[in-house]
């Protein structure tokens, strides 16, 4: 346990010691800065001794004696690095040229700190003025002269330049202080070089050039060896005379084993050797033009040059067709003729033409006759010949027009549609271009065009108005004239007739329509190519039947119709014209079936007879009764007028309405009281489900109006009704809306 307390201890202490060390390692040096200077000064003349001194500010500790290395640049570049004790170090540079010139920089390292001076330049005036030397100053043409310029003492990267005058005769680069270089002269006017060398050196984007060198004069002695040239007979001939040249140099070359003369027309060498023979040729229209003797010794080269003109013997053949155009079966001529001849060397009889054709022999004579055929096409040319000159005329290509063939006619895009534009194509399967077509209608000029291109067609605009009018259109075709004529056969398209409006037909008629019937909606079009494509629409624009067929009309049959069939019905049409008509709308309205208005009917008699059964009894049984009392009027006469519109409680549907008449009434129909008469009337406020049912209440409403004016011609109601007292009314008007009520349930239920 002791133990582990003493390593423990121990290792304490050493992490201490070491963060201690550390820490004082960190802090004992401070570069503070770094600066560079130059001395004498920034800029000097070449030859000054410079020395570039890098001096460092540093904290240190005291007593502390930090190692310095410090690292020079020249152009960001490293020159040198020394390591020392010394707060400032030097870098010398003896003898300074330009080629020191830049920028400098220094750097002071210390343990792991790092600091560098600003850039300083220095700049270095001033370049030697070089030195041109030469093996030899008089030598002949064609001869090497050594040139050496040197600019001792100079240094970096030199770029030498050797000139005659302005023109440049040779330049390289070294980094060494001298250039020698083999140059050759040619033999100039003034017979002297003044050859002169200056260098120059790059420093960064600027160039020092130094001044010009010692100027040289070189004399050259020029080569004798400039030949003669000679022509026999004379530099002016004419086609078929020999020609002779000749060349000749001074005799002092003449034995010369390097010496080389050769004779040259344009890019073409004639002769070589010309200094020991001639060279003969005999002349032609093309060999006019520059002839030279060139004479070579080594690297020189001397020449001399004569102009030759060469007259033509006769002009070259011209080879012609006539007539121009020649259609097969038709005759034509070839003629081989010249326009030109030189008449002191032949006559026209000297000449001899020959005709060919693809290269093989036709004729041998001037012309040539025969009928244009396949056979015929193809180039001819021809030859004349004469003292040994032997012309040939451009070939001329020969191709017999070819008659046009009977057109084709026929729709760009068929079916044709009544009614509308459509293009109609007229072509020839033979012809030679160009070709013109005409569009005709029962013999009648449409329209012309002229074909001339082979990819181009004949196109005509066209319309009918009935499909027995396509076949009035055929077209005519000709390339030369009117013998050329053909006709195409008469225009025969499937052509399609748009639909016209339909008529839209419903069976039985719509108005005797009742539920259970089979009800047939025909679609039927005056006109229109097939197949035809009808369509039947029923409520809401909805489609209920499509069919595609053959005829002129289509049928759909409704099964069974019902109530709900009822609504507006119509049909459209359309054929592969795309012409979509459409025809009127018919209103089908679907009635109750024959057995339900005849048991409505009935029913409805049924319970009028209960009513009036019921009206009679109740009558019978009440008269006695009001045979022996007072009669209300006498006590106190109603005064209904007074109250205007006697409204019994709404019941149901059914509403009361006094009515009053201005004047009598038929009295042979109704007998009336003194004083207003009051009729009860029902008005429907609502609507009963057909007109059955409005009949069935008609009735009943007859019926009760009746017994009304029956029972007041006796003053005297069955039920108490007016023009009873008012307090029986409500025994009428139960009886009469429960009549109603139980009518309208049976309405209800059919």
């Amino acid at each position: 346990m002791q133990v582990k307390k003493q390593l423990t201890l121990r290792a304490g202490t050493f992490l201490i010691l070491f963060l201690f060390t550390s820490d004082k390692a960190n802090t004992e040096f401070i570069i503070k800065s770094v600066n560079l200077f130059i001395q004498p000064r920034n800029e000097v003349q070449r030859g000054t001794n410079v020395s570039l001194i890098c001096q460092a500010e540093v904290s240190q500790s005291p007593g502390s004696n930090p190692n310095y290395e410090y690292i020079f640049y020249k152009d960001y570049e490293m020159l040198l690095t020394e390591k020392t004790t010394a707060t400032h170090w030097f870098y010398s540079i003896p003898d300074a040229r330009v080629f020191h010139s830049g920028k400098y920089e220094c750097a002071v390292v210390i343990g792991h700190q790092n600091k560098k001076s600003g850039s300083t330049d220095l700049t270095v005036k001033g370049l030697l003025t070089p030195v041109l030397s030469v093996d030899q100053q008089r030598l002949k043409e064609g001869d090497n002269v050594t040139a050496v310029c040197t600019a001792e003492g100079e240094m970096g990267s030199l770029m030498f330049s050797f000139r005659d005058g302005p023109v440049e005769l040779y330049r390289k680069s070294t980094n060494t202080q001298k250039v020698e270089q083999k140059l050759a002269f040619e033999h100039k006017r003034m017979r002297t070089v003044n050859m002169f060398c200056y260098y120059s050196i790059s420093l960064g984007s600027k160039i020092e050039i130094s001044n010009n060198s010692n100027v040289i004069d070189i004399d050259i002695q020029e080569l004798g060896i400039t030949p003669e040239i000679n022509v026999m007979p004379s530099a002016n001939v004419i086609e078929g005379d020999l020609l002779t040249f000749s060349c000749n140099v001074d005799m002092t070359y003449q034995k010369n084993s390097e010496l080389r003369i050769s004779l040259v027309h344009g890019h073409t060498t004639l002769g070589l050797n010309m200094g020991q023979k001639t060279y003969n040729m005999s002349a032609k229209a093309n060999d006019s033009g520059q002839y030279e003797c060139i004479a070579s010794l080594g690297a020189i080269h001397k020449s001399s040059s004569v102009n030759i003109t060469v007259n033509q013997l006769f002009s070259v053949p011209a080879l012609s067709i006539h007539p121009p155009e020649v259609f097969e079966g038709e005759h034509f001529d070839i003629t081989c003729h010249t326009d030109i001849i030189a008449s002191v060397r032949i006559q026209r009889e000297d000449i001899k033409y020959f005709i060919y054709k693809e290269k093989t022999l036709v004729i041998s004579n001037y012309r040539y006759s025969n009928t244009a055929r396949n056979v015929t096409n193809g180039k001819y040319m021809c030859v004349a010949k004469a003292n040994g000159i032997i012309k040939e005329s451009s070939n001329v290509l020969f191709r017999a027009k070819v008659l046009v063939s009977q057109p084709e006619i026929r729709v760009d895009a068929p079916p044709v549609i009544v009614d509308k534009h459509f293009w109609i194509h007229c072509h020839s399967q033979n012809g030679s271009l160009p070709i013109i077509y005409t569009l005709k209608r029962n013999n009648i000029t449409v329209n012309r065009t002229e074909v001339s291109n082979p990819h181009e067609k004949a196109r005509f605009i066209a319309m009918i108005s009935a499909p027995s009018d396509i076949s009035s259109y055929f077209c005519e075709a000709e390339n030369n004239g009117k013998i050329s004529v053909k006709m195409s056969q008469r225009l025969n398209e499937t052509v399609i007739v748009p639909v016209g409006k339909p008529l839209f037909t419903v069976i039985p008629i719509p108005g005797n329509i009742e539920e259970g019937e089979d009800v047939t909606l025909i679609c039927g079009i005056p006109k229109g190519s097939p197949p035809i494509n009808f369509s039947f629409y029923g409520n809401s624009h909805t489609p209920i039947n499509t069919t595609t067929v053959q005829s002129n009309s289509s049928s759909f049959v409704l099964s069974a119709v019902s109530r709900q069939k009822s609504g507006n019905y119509y049909c459209e049409a359309f054929n592969l014209a795309n012409k979509l008509s459409k025809s009127d709308i018919i209103s089908i309205e679907v009635s109750l079936a024959k057995w339900k208005k005849i048991l409505t009917v009935a029913f409805c008699l049924l319970i009028l007879a209960l009513v009036v059964i019921f009206i009679v009894l109740r009558y019978k049984a009440k008269r006695v009764g009001v045979n022996n009392k007072e009669s209300v009027w006498s006590e106190k006469p109603p005064d209904i007028s007074d109250e205007g519109i006697l409204q019994l409680p709404n019941e149901g549907d059914v509403e009361y309405t006094e009515v009053v008449h201005s004047q009598p009434l038929d009295p042979t129909r109704i007998p009336l009281r003194k004083g207003t008469d009051t009729v009860y009337s029902e008005l429907q406020t609502q609507g009963s489900p057909d007109h059955i049912n409005h009949a069935c209440w008609n009735m009943l409403n007859s019926t009760m109006i009746f017994l009304h004016q029956w029972t007041s011609s006796s003053q005297t109601s069955p039920f108490g009704i007016l023009p009873l007292p008012y307090q029986s009314l409500p025994s009428v008007r139960n009886t009469h809306s429960s009549s109603k009520t139980l009518i309208s349930h049976v309405f209800n239920f059919v």
